[in-house]
C-alpha cells in the first residue's frame, strides 16, 4: 500500500510523456503570443554596425508593445540574454523604460554564451509556471560590431588544477577544428553543408518567408570612407551571399591554420548584430486577454561536455530533451540547430541521424549570422514562423554553447 502511494505521488510530479501529452492543451501551459526578431546584419559592415545595443533593444521592445497590443502594465518582468555587452543590465532597463513600459516592469540580464536568448525564455517561463509573474518578455541581443569577444585571464591555480579548465579559453575556431579532427568531419562535407545553408536562406529571403518574423529597425549608419552619417531603416538580413555553391566555398582558405585546415570563413557562422524577443504567458491568461496563441513552450534542457569539443552540444542536449518528454526524433517536424560551424552541424546531424530537409529549412547561422546573445530567441522566432508556413506541429531548437555546453528546447505550433 505504501509503495502504491509513493508511486502515485511520484507520478503526480512526473513530466507528461509522449506526443499526445506534449501536444495537449491545458490552462497552465506556457504559450507564446508574440515572437519577432530584428534583421541580422554583418558586424562591422552591415546596417546595424553603428547601432548601440540599448537603442536596438528600445526599438525591439517598442515593436513588441505595439504589434502584440499587450498592455505594457501587464508585463511584469523582462529578461535579456546577452554575452559581451558592458553594463547590459543598465542598458536593458533603460531601453525598456524608453520603449514605453512602466517602471513597474522589472528587467534582468542573463548570460550562458550562445544560449543566452534561450536561457531568457526558460527563465521567464519558470517564473510564470511558479506563479511569480503572469506575463513576461524574453529577449536576446548582441552587437558584435561594438563588443568584440575577448577571452578573460584565468588564475594560474585554475589552469594548473585542470586541463579542461584551461580548455574553456580555447577560441571557438580551435574547438571547430577539434571537432573536425576528432570526429572525422572532412572539409568537403563542411562546405557542402554550408552551401546548402546559403542556398536555403537565399530561397527563403527571395520568397519573402522572413518578412513575417522581422521587425524593421531605424538607425544611423556612418560611411567608413566619407564619414557621412545617414539615417536608414534596416528591414532585411544582409549576410546572405546569393549564388553560393560548394565549388565557390571550396576555394576559400582555412580561417584557423594554426589549428587545422577544415573551417573557413565560408563554412563558419558570421559575426552579426541583431536581437529577438518572445512574449510568454499561461494559456488561461492569453485566452482571458484575447492574445493570439502562436505556440506552446514545453521546456528546455542543458548539458555539459568537454570544452574543447563544445560544438557537439546539440548531439547530447537533443536526446536528453526528447528523453524527458518521451519523444523520438521522428516525432519532431523541424529542428533549428545553430550552425556555429559546419563541423559541429555535420557531426550533430550525422550522430543524431536527422533528415537534412527537417533541419534549418530557412538556412542557419552560416548564412544568416549568429548574434551570440540573440540566437536562442532568434531561433524561436524563425522556427515558429517556418512551422506556421509548413503547417507542422513540433519544433526543437538547439545550440552548442561556449566552454562546453549544449541546450535544446521543445515547442508546439498552434497555428495550423
Amino acid at each position: 500500500m505504501a509503495s502504491e502511494r509513493l508511486n502515485s505521488i511520484l507520478n503526480h510530479f512526473k513530466m507528461p510523456s509522449g506526443l499526445a501529452a506534449v501536444t495537449s492543451r491545458n490552462p497552465d501551459d506556457i504559450v507564446v503570443t508574440f515572437a519577432a526578431r530584428t534583421p541580422l546584419t554583418k558586424a562591422f559592415k552591415g546596417g546595424l554596425k553603428d547601432t548601440p545595443v540599448d537603442y536596438l533593444l528600445m526599438q525591439l521592445f517598442q515593436h513588441v508593445r505595439e504589434k502584440s497590443r499587450i498592455d505594457p502594465k501587464l508585463v511584469e518582468d523582462i529578461s535579456v540574454g546577452n554575452v559581451n555587452e558592458p553594463h547590459i543590465a543598465y542598458k536593458a532597463r533603460a531601453a525598456v523604460l524608453a520603449a514605453g513600459f512602466p517602471n513597474s516592469t522589472a528587467v534582468s540580464s542573463v548570460n550562458r554564451f550562445c544560449s543566452s536568448g534561450m536561457m531568457a525564455i526558460q527563465g521567464i517561463a519558470n517564473q510564470i509556471s511558479s506563479g511569480s509573474i503572469e506575463i513576461g518578455l524574453a529577449a536576446g541581443v548582441e552587437s558584435m560590431s561594438r563588443t568584440p569577444d575577448l577571452a578573460p585571464e584565468l588564475a594560474p591555480e585554475i589552469l594548473s588544477a585542470s586541463q579542461e579548465a584551461g580548455d574553456c579559453l580555447q577560441p571557438m575556431g580551435q574547438t571547430s577544428e577539434n571537432v573536425g579532427k576528432d570526429f572525422n568531419v572532412p572539409r568537403e562535407a563542411q562546405d557542402q553543408f554550408a552551401a546548402k545553408s546559403y542556398q536555403k536562406a537565399e530561397h527563403a529571403q527571395k520568397s519573402g518567408w522572413f518578412d513575417e518574423e522581422i521587425v524593421p529597425i531605424t538607425t544611423k549608419v556612418k560611411d567608413p570612407k566619407s564619414g557621412e552619417v545617414k539615417q536608414v531603416t534596416v528591414t532585411a538580413d544582409d549576410g546572405i551571399r546569393y549564388g553560393t555553391t560548394f565549388e565557390s566555398l571550396s576555394k576559400i582558405r582555412p580561417a584557423f591554420p594554426k589549428w587545422g585546415d577544415k573551417s573557413t570563413g565560408g563554412n563558419s557562422s558570421q559575426v552579426t548584430d541583431g536581437g529577438a524577443a518572445v512574449l510568454l504567458m499561461k494559456r488561461s491568461t492569453a485566452e482571458k486577454l484575447g492574445q493570439p496563441i502562436l505556440a506552446k513552450f514545453c521546456g528546455s534542457t542543458v548539458v555539459g561536455l568537454a570544452p574543447r569539443i563544445m560544438g557537439i552540444g546539440p548531439s547530447l542536449a537533443i536526446p536528453k530533451l526528447l528523453g524527458k518528454f518521451g519523444l523520438t526524433k521522428d516525432d519532431i517536424d523541424i529542428f533549428e540547430i545553430n550552425e556555429a560551424f559546419a563541423s559541429m552541424a555535420v557531426y550533430c546531424l550525422r550522430e543524431l541521424g536527422l533528415e537534412e530537409e527537417k533541419v534549418n529549412p530557412r538556412g542557419g547561422a552560416i548564412a544568416l549570422g549568429h548574434p551570440l546573445g540573440a540566437t536562442g530567441a532568434r531561433q524561436a522566432a524563425t522556427g515558429l514562423a517556418e512551422m506556421r508556413r509548413q503547417r507542422k506541429k513540433v519544433l526543437v531548437t538547439s545550440m552548442c554553447v561556449g566552454t562546453g555546453q549544449g541546450m535544446a528546447a521543445l515547442w508546439v505550433n498552434e497555428v495550423l
